[in-house]
């Protein structure tokens, strides 16, 4: 079958999905309290087991065809619920009508899904907003939230995304990835898992740094795995993505968005301030994206040892760059001072990336040893190097300060 002959075959094969879904979206509608979603499945495949054009193709396509016409009329995801349902699928993207890629087992594709129209990308748009409680519109193009499932969605109104409406949902595992898991996944070593063990037991201040999709959520999670089970914690997020099981004494805080008068917002700097009149031992803010770094940077160094966090940075460099930055947004202090804050805060910054196989991998693992001519030194203890591996550069810790008083012991080459 040459080019244009597929494309011919894919077009009336969408056709004849959306015939079918019109025709079953009326039998349904007529239907008395529709009896459920078996009795609509059940009936979506009598119509299409019995449909002239579906009767010659073959039973995987007839299957694929009674999902997709159940998907649009059932689901709040229409055609999209397969790939949600699907546990190797990690990432959904959406941009307009017809492009939809995947993530799977760590490689971004694309698949050949288009939807009917732009407004049936829309009306999904609108059923995850409304299923959330939030609205999507032109006056308010752009969406964030969680579902349910605890999946993170964004959406962005055509009318500021040119080839739009998009959509984007990150899903999360189902079962909580332990260090193990990272280690089988080959993103970290046993000697640098064991490292950075120690370090979370003795309270060290941890910032984990890395680009968009590089694992930086699920690694604070498993980092999280070491906290004593005696300590409070508060964890602090923007949109509640951390599972946090084995602490008991634990508080969560999510921001919440203004409603469309403008109203009720409650951002990540109101609630981290909250959060240091609650006896916290350790604050975890899951990710810092603006002015909250300073009220982050303050608790840091007000005694709240063993805090956790995460942000975006291309290097352990441009991290400490850019959290200058986002604390220049909330005060216009000398940059010197910034830099001496952020030195005596923050102890251990882990850099995350994806390696030239797309695998996620701990790219450098460095201490913050303070300043030097106004600029912050940093110790790189562990590097990444392709054919090497993750190895320990031979630099020693030099702030043991709490692995002393806390009786903690480091083992590393």
């Amino acid at each position: 079958m040459n080019k244009n002959e597929m494309g011919k075959s894919e077009m009336d094969k969408a056709e004849l999905v959306k015939e079918i879904t019109n025709t079953m979206r009326e039998r349904v509608g007529a239907m008395q309290g529709d009896g459920g979603d078996e009795a609509v499945f059940a009936s979506i495949e009598d119509f299409v087991l019995r449909h002239a054009e579906a009767e010659t193709l073959p039973a995987k396509e007839k299957a694929d065809l009674i999902d997709a016409v159940f998907c649009r009329i059932r689901k709040d995801l229409s055609i999209l619920q397969p790939l949600a349902d699907d546990r190797a699928v990690s990432e959904i993207m959406v941009n307009g009508r017809d492009r939809v890629f995947i993530e799977k087992n760590g490689r971004v594709v694309e698949t050949d899904m288009r939807f009917e129209s732009t407004e049936e990308l829309e009306e999904i748009i609108r059923r995850i907003a409304s299923g959330v409680h939030r609205e999507i519109n032109e006056l308010n193009p752009i969406l964030d939230a969680r579902l349910g499932d605890g999946s993170r969605v964004n959406a962005v109104y055509k009318n500021v995304a040119l080839n739009g409406p998009i959509l984007t949902i990150r899903k999360f595992p189902e079962n909580r990835i332990a260090m193990d898991d990272l280690l089988a996944f080959e993103t970290i070593t046993e000697e640098a898992a064991e490292f950075l063990r120690v370090l979370v037991e003795c309270a060290y201040n941890i910032f984990i740094s890395g680009g968009t999709s590089s694992g930086k959520t699920t690694f604070l999670n498993v980092l999280s795995n070491y906290i004593p089970a005696d300590e409070r914690i508060i964890v602090i997020e923007d949109s509640a993505e951390l599972q946090i099981t084995a602490i008991r004494n634990i508080v969560r805080l999510e921001c919440r968005n203004a409603n469309v008068q403008g109203k009720g917002e409650v951002s990540m700097r109101q609630l981290i301030k909250s959060s240091l009149r609650m006896r916290p031992n350790r604050i975890i803010v899951g990710e810092v994206r603006g002015e909250e770094v300073l009220d982050m940077i303050q608790a840091m160094n007000t005694g709240h040892d063993g805090s956790l966090s995460t942000g975006h940075g291309n290097s352990p460099k441009g991290m400490i760059c850019r959290l200058e930055a986002m604390y220049l947004q909330a005060a216009d202090f000398p940059a010197e001072a910034i830099r001496r804050q952020i030195s005596e805060a923050i102890e251990i910054l882990v850099h995350l990336g994806r390696s030239a196989d797309g695998r996620r991998r701990v790219l450098e693992i460095c201490e913050v040893t303070g300043m030097t001519g106004g600029e912050i030194n940093l110790n790189s203890l562990f590097k990444y190097e392709a054919g090497r591996g993750l190895k320990a550069t031979g630099a020693a810790l030099r702030n043991d300060a709490k692995l002393k008083m806390r009786g903690g012991a480091l083992r590393y080459a």
